[in-house]
């Protein structure tokens, strides 16, 4: 491991390329790429690009940074950056992500949904893994720490053998239901999902000309190769449960506190809180940037690597084509030209 700091470059200057801190300001951990990179001993913002002139001389005021751009590919060849931040609107995530890996950027950092088609996701896998260049993508609860503590415990069979899991809260599909299933895979340790069935609200089951422009809330219920299975309750603040044969894990508060409960020797059908040590307050952001860098210094696989994103991209697409059929879904999809539009 060295102490080099890498050179980043950010496409799309708004909420989550620079921003997005602005809407917490008693938030103390950074939360957009910009000023996570600023927090960090390892990255530094070199360029930026945005079809905006209002947002590049904003940015630019911001953040200091003098080489902007209206052109990302220009960008790229110009600045020849370690890192590239995708933070544009969803349905340009797949062509900018797939554009950098072929311009020979190493070290990709995409927002969520990467895709809005399997089409899409498809030509991302492929570039990536045809150019070698690292990649995460803005699942940001893979990235934080509070979440890694639910994951080992479970790991470390506190809970027995898992057996369900349980997402909370009403949400679209490529924007939350993403975060959604990404969390409980991550937190079951990313098993392969072999099924899924599922529901969109208000939404005519024939999804005309094979696309939403939309993107719809609804419901699921999937099945892991593991066995474990998982659905979402569309009610309340978002939590994730699993459960397994000798307790629960609860993640409260959209992460803010952490649960445990493990049955009680000889009491049937009754469990028992036992405390937890906490987690020191950190940026999800920063660490998922930082992790592109150490998975490169170490040679090994990133906490998100391109093969989990596309796959459970898959995940929420199929959910739609079980709304579509009227029926559940084995994966892979076949439908791979079903689109739906997100920001």
């Amino acid at each position: 491991m060295t102490d080099r700091t890498y050179r980043v470059a950010i496409i799309g200057l708004g909420r989550m390329g620079s921003t997005i801190d602005d809407e917490f300001p008693d938030r103390s951990p950074p939360y957009s790429v910009a000023a996570s990179c600023q927090a960090s001993d390892r990255l530094h913002v070199v360029a930026g690009a945005d079809i905006d002139a209002a947002k590049r001389a904003a940015f630019s005021q911001r953040w200091g940074v003098d080489a902007l751009y209206e052109d990302y590919v220009e960008m790229i060849r110009q600045e020849d950056p370690d890192m590239i931040a995708v933070c544009t609107r969803g349905h340009l995530h797949a062509e900018m992500a797939a554009r950098s890996a072929q311009e020979g950027v190493g070290l990709i950092f995409c927002e969520k949904a990467i895709a809005c088609s399997m089409l899409e996701a498809d030509a991302i896998l492929n570039a990536v893994r045809e150019s070698g260049s690292l990649f995460n993508s803005g699942v940001l609860r893979r990235f934080d720490l509070r979440y890694h503590q639910a994951r080992d415990l479970i790991r470390q069979g506190e809970i027995g053998e898992p057996k369900a899991a349980v997402h909370y809260a009403a949400t679209n599909l490529l924007h939350g239901h993403i975060h959604s299933i990404d969390t409980l895979s991550f937190l079951l340790g990313d098993p392969k999902v072999e099924s899924i069935w599922g529901e969109l609200h208000s939404i005519d089951h024939r999804i005309p000309d094979n696309r939403l422009d939309e993107d719809p809330y609804g419901i699921f219920q999937l099945t892991f190769a593991n066995g474990v299975t998982a659905a979402s309750v569309p009610a309340g603040n978002w939590e994730f449960e699993v459960l397994g044969d000798r307790g629960s894990i609860r993640m409260l508060g959209n992460g803010t506190g952490l649960q445990l409960r493990k049955n009680d020797a000889g009491r049937a059908r009754v469990a028992s809180e036992v405390p937890v040590a906490p987690v020191t307050e950190h940026s999800a952001t920063q660490f998922c940037l930082e992790d592109l860098v150490l998975a490169h210094e170490e040679g090994r696989p990133t906490l998100g690597p391109v093969e989990i994103a596309h796959h459970l991209t898959e995940v929420c697409l199929a959910l739609a084509e079980s709304h579509r059929q009227e029926k559940r879904i084995n994966l892979p999809l076949e439908n791979r030209s079903l689109y739906i539009f997100h920001r």
